[in-house]
């Protein structure tokens, strides 16, 4: 078994959070009605559902206490999570940045509007979307985390 690791995102925004949570839930349901549909060929909601079935039956169990904190402060109002830690394998990072890649890939079908009624992620959200798994990614690599209000996209450092 591969030894748990801490990822620690800090100043988490919780309606940014919540928006991202739902946006990605729509986009999920429509791949799965893709999938069942049995699109004309299409193979990215396929792997896109592979890849989020892989981290549900991975990961789901070790994030449901985080997942518990996260929408009981949004419930009671808060704005903003001082920290959020996450128990994870290390090998977590490289579905991350796989996760990244696939959603990115979804919005390109999104904007064509060809296959999917799904919007392109919103500016804001894609930006918190990088954010958060690249706080997975960065942390696994020993790197100190980045809060949420420091993030730049055009500075790896944050």
């Amino acid at each position: 078994m591969t030894a748990l690791r801490e990822v620690r995102l800090r100043e988490l925004p919780l309606r940014l959070h919540e928006r991202s949570q739902a946006h990605g839930a729509g986009l999920t349901r429509e791949f799965r009605l893709l999938a069942e549909g049995g699109d004309d060929g299409e193979d990215v909601p396929a792997r896109l559902l592979q890849l989020v079935a892989v981290l549900g039956e991975r990961y789901d169990s070790a994030t449901e206490e985080q997942d518990a904190l996260i929408e009981a402060a949004f419930a009671g109002g808060q704005q903003t999570l001082d920290e959020v830690v996450y128990l994870v394998p290390g090998d977590v990072a490289g579905a991350a940045t796989a996760l990244e890649a696939l959603l990115d890939e979804a919005d390109e079908f999104c904007r064509s509007g060809q296959h999917l009624l799904t919007v392109v992620t919103p500016p804001e959200l894609r930006r918190y979307r990088r954010w958060y798994l690249s706080e997975f990614v960065r942390q696994l690599a020993d790197e100190p985390p980045v809060p949420w209000p420091a993030y730049r996209e055009d500075d790896p450092a944050g």
